[in-house]
């Protein structure tokens, strides 16, 4: 007799195969439209908890379990799923013991970013699908193993990078490729915030409410210190990978889909930080300029601690033609002006977004990328943007950050996107990882 985790095992080999066969179309009568995925949550201090949250009340999905290695979190995001959802999800501090639930479907990972591919890949060994927050991985080597861990385990993986199902970017995206604005050579996108100082940290002790150990997890250890946990982390190269990986994958995804590029022939970076004097290592100001085998660009401006637009918006991709110019806002929209620059067409999302809210920036729209995620799942549909994409659009932004961290401009061989002749940058493909917990495929 079938069960529900039969029709479950099906799919997911369907899926597998629209990895490598995106032109199949699969059948309906995988599992029946009603039938819940049981979704797991590893982190919910912040952006997971509204993960958690905008996943729960959907009435196919079920937050059967949450992690998270802070039981403030923990105790936060039980008090507002149970408002939300009128239940308290199982609750886990490690994610391996959440991993063994055999009840749960999918788990989204919502971790610091030192943490996305192993979580993932542990997530992917337990036959889990995932959905994974940008960035792809920490290195560029761990994101190609997740694309090879997802064809070896038969398990759909979809990045966080939301604009991929959103219609209105999907729409731009294809009057981009139809030629309305003309031929294109050239994408540039930006990020901009005013982050304050995060001041010089102190060695502390760790505080009752959080497993240290756990949270560094794959990453060599270090001392506790005040001013890294929970979102300083981002800017210390050690765990984070600076307001490129942070903000920039998403625009650089959107030019990269735009122009139809896959790997770069050639990447270069300047910047440093300028606004504050503290503990912070990443740059707040980053140029990454990057160049495809085709003779097409892209380039990502990011300035973390100078909030003013380059447009009317605080982040956004502008694509250039030979007749005219083709921009996308925050979210879902767009506009269009001819070679002069005059306005010839707008189209508009009603969506109240804000790209600046680290938990929730794209706000309802992200139910879009949700679905096409369940219907990854159910019924073998081809994922907007899987992990072989993600890490494609992911690799972009991290080879610049090595551009800039070892101060040379990288010759990259476009058949794989692999740093050619240059020991410094290809020390920073993979990283270090702190002993048992080194990545691999089994």
């Amino acid at each position: 007799m079938s069960t529900r985790r039969d029709f479950l095992k099906t799919a997911l080999g369907a899926t597998a195969i629209s990895f490598l066969a995106p032109n199949m179309i699969f059948g309906k009568d995988i599992m029946g439209a009603n039938d819940r995925i049981n979704l797991g949550v590893i982190g919910v201090n912040s952006r997971g908890l509204t993960l958690a949250k905008n996943f729960g009340v959907r009435s196919d999905c079920k937050i059967a379990a949450i992690c998270d290695v802070d039981t403030r979190a923990i105790e936060k995001a039980n008090t507002q799923l149970n408002d939300k959802l009128g239940y308290v999800p199982k609750n886990y501090r490690d994610l391996r013991e959440m991993l063994e639930n055999k009840d749960i479907d999918a788990v989204a990972v919502a971790t610091p970013d030192h943490w996305h591919a192993p979580a993932c890949l542990l997530a992917l060994k337990a036959g889990k699908h995932v959905y994974l927050e940008k960035p792809a991985s920490y290195a560029p080597a761990e994101g190609e193993m997740l694309v090879r861990a997802a064809a070896k385990y038969n398990r759909a993986v979809q990045m966080g990078s939301q604009r991929r199902s959103m219609p209105k970017v999907i729409q731009g995206i294809k009057e981009l490729k139809d030629g309305i604005i003309g031929d294109v050579s050239y994408a540039k996108a930006w990020y901009t915030n005013t982050r304050k100082s995060i001041g010089h940290g102190k060695v502390a002790p760790v505080p009752e409410w959080l497993d240290w150990d756990l949270w560094q997890g794959p990453a060599p250890r270090t001392e506790f210190r005040d001013n890294i946990v929970h979102y300083n982390w981002h800017w210390f190269w050690h765990w984070g990978t600076g307001e490129a990986l942070n903000n920039g994958t998403h625009m650089v995804d959107v030019c990269r889909w735009g122009l139809e590029e896959e790997f770069p022939s050639f990447v270069s970076s300047t910047g440093n930080r300028f606004t504050w004097d503290d503990d912070w290592e990443t740059p707040d100001t980053q140029l990454i300029n990057i160049q495809f085998p085709s003779g097409k660009m892209l380039s990502w401006e990011g300035r973390s601690c100078n909030g003013a637009h380059s447009t009317q918006d605080p982040v956004g991709a502008i694509f250039y033609g030979t007749n005219g110019t083709l921009e996308f806002s925050e979210y879902n929209s767009y506009k269009v002006y001819d070679i002069k620059g005059n306005l010839v067409k707008e189209v508009k999302s009603d969506a109240q977004t804000d790209s600046r809210d680290i938990s929730n920036p794209s706000g309802s729209l992200d139910n879009y990328h949700f679905t096409n995620f369940f219907d990854a799942i159910r019924e073998g549909k081809k994922l907007n943007q899987d992990i072989d994409s993600g890490h494609k659009s992911t690799l972009l932004v991290q080879l610049g950050n090595i551009a800039y961290r070892t101060g040379t401009s990288l010759q990259i061989d476009p058949s794989n996107g692999h740093i050619l002749k240059n020991k410094a940058a290809n020390k920073l493909w993979s990283r270090t990882y702190e002993k048992g917990w080194e990545m691999k495929l089994d």
